[in-house]
């Protein structure tokens, strides 16, 4: 069976950064066909990535995240916890996780940064929409074939 139905689940952390993302994978894939999850942060995007996927109802998941070094904690260390999880989320259950999460080695809250960030992530949401539509052709195909 094909699915028609994305997941896409966004940190609430830079909210107004991160929802960028979901401008941009709406920019190919309607709206209607995406449910939308909002999550605190970028650490707790796998566990509901996978509880998504198990649901067997989505062709694919995409999460988005910035995570920067607020100089207290190691950031890259979360980074990688999150991508790590959510690769291990799409191996687990069979459903592609894609990940919009982004770790700049150089971010300031400024006008400035914001406004680049904003676009860089649309950019990042519409190549995580190709990236769906994609793999779900290239699964639906393997299916056909089968």
């Amino acid at each position: 069976m094909t699915h028609t139905r994305y997941a896409f689940v966004k940190a609430n952390w830079h909210s107004d950064i991160v929802d960028r993302a979901l401008d941009g994978f709406q920019g190919l894939i309607p709206a209607t066909q995406i449910d939308v999850y909002d999550v605190p942060g970028a650490f707790e995007m796998p566990l509901l990535a996978r509880d998504l996927a198990q649901t067997g109802q989505y062709a694919a998941i995409a999460c988005a995240a910035f995570v920067v070094d607020g100089g207290i904690y190691r950031h890259d260390f979360v980074a990688q916890a999150v991508v790590d999880g959510l690769m291990r989320a799409g191996m687990d259950s069979g459903v592609p996780v894609l990940s919009v999460s982004l770790t700049p080695h150089h971010y300031q809250e400024t006008d400035h940064h914001n406004a680049i960030y904003r676009a860089h992530f649309v950019d990042k949401g519409r190549e995580a929409a190709q990236a769906a539509l994609a793999i779900t052709q290239a699964r639906a195909a393997l299916t056909q074939a089968a």
